[in-house]
């Protein structure tokens, strides 16, 4: 195993970092390592915001109700983009109405989500490697009106998560994965459901220690019961009915 593998694989959230803010070269460097990833068709079709002002930060902290936002080096909004699309049809003579078909297709849609995912996980690589911490925040969606009022996002672009980072002010255990087994099938997706709950009955019990261990005796949830739990409730609802005031009505 290489220093890059141990690396990936020694990736946590954190969660509190030092209130140190990152320099503009760390930046540029994350910024152009999530250039860096693949495209499909090399459309792009994502902007990165970064905030750095804290009365914005404390906004998107209450925005996506997670205080973290709020502290950290410098926070991050991932968004699709398809609005620089519309820019390159008018510069070469096209009013994008014409394309409908495509842009407001749910396939446009998902390498738009795709693309700003793989971009954002590129950053992260770059960040670790410099010594720094991250935290997703998906929380951002909670309430797109107003963080798109406040990053003063145009049509056809859609904050999709927000990323904490910075200097880590704790060091938290490594969080245990599915089983291999579980995630990773050759020639054919693997039907043995009786193998299936064989493996994540004893992922249940690995993760409940983690959690046993990791809060002195306070929570000890199975990852099934976690997802059951997700799954009771109904989440940003509201969404659909944003895109397509946002002008993406994914046709």
């Amino acid at each position: 195993m290489n220093d890059f593998i141990r690396m990936l694989l020694s990736h946590r959230s954190i969660r509190t970092f030092r209130d140190e803010p990152l320099t503009n070269e760390q930046i540029e460097y994350m910024v152009k390592s999530a250039q860096a990833a693949a495209s499909s068709s090399f459309m792009q079709p994502y902007t990165i915001i970064g905030v750095k002002n804290k009365e914005l930060k404390d906004q998107l902290a209450e925005f996506s109700g997670n205080k973290y936002v709020a502290k950290n080096g410098h926070f991050f909004v991932f968004c699709m983009d398809l609005n620089r699309h519309r820019l390159a049809a008018e510069m070469e003579g096209y009013d994008i109405q014409q394309f409908n078909t495509t842009i407001d297709s749910i396939e446009w849609f998902m390498f738009g989500l795709i693309d700003t995912a793989i971009a954002a996980q590129n950053l992260v690589t770059a960040a670790e490697s410099m010594g720094l911490g991250i935290c997703y925040i998906g929380g951002i969606r909670n309430n797109l009106e107003k963080v798109c009022e406040v990053l003063n996002t145009p049509d056809r672009v859609i904050p999709l998560f927000g990323m904490c980072v910075g200097y880590p002010e704790q060091d938290p255990d490594v969080k245990p994965r599915l089983p291999m087994e579980n995630i990773y099938h050759e020639d054919g997706y693997n039907l043995d459901e009786a193998q299936y709950k064989e493996q994540l009955e004893e992922y249940n019990k690995i993760l409940s220690n983690y959690y046993l261990e990791r809060t002195n005796g306070k929570r000890n949830d199975r990852w099934t019961e976690q997802v059951v739990e997700k799954l009771r409730k109904e989440n940003r609802a509201y969404i659909k009915e944003f895109l397509e005031g946002k002008k993406i009505p994914l046709k």
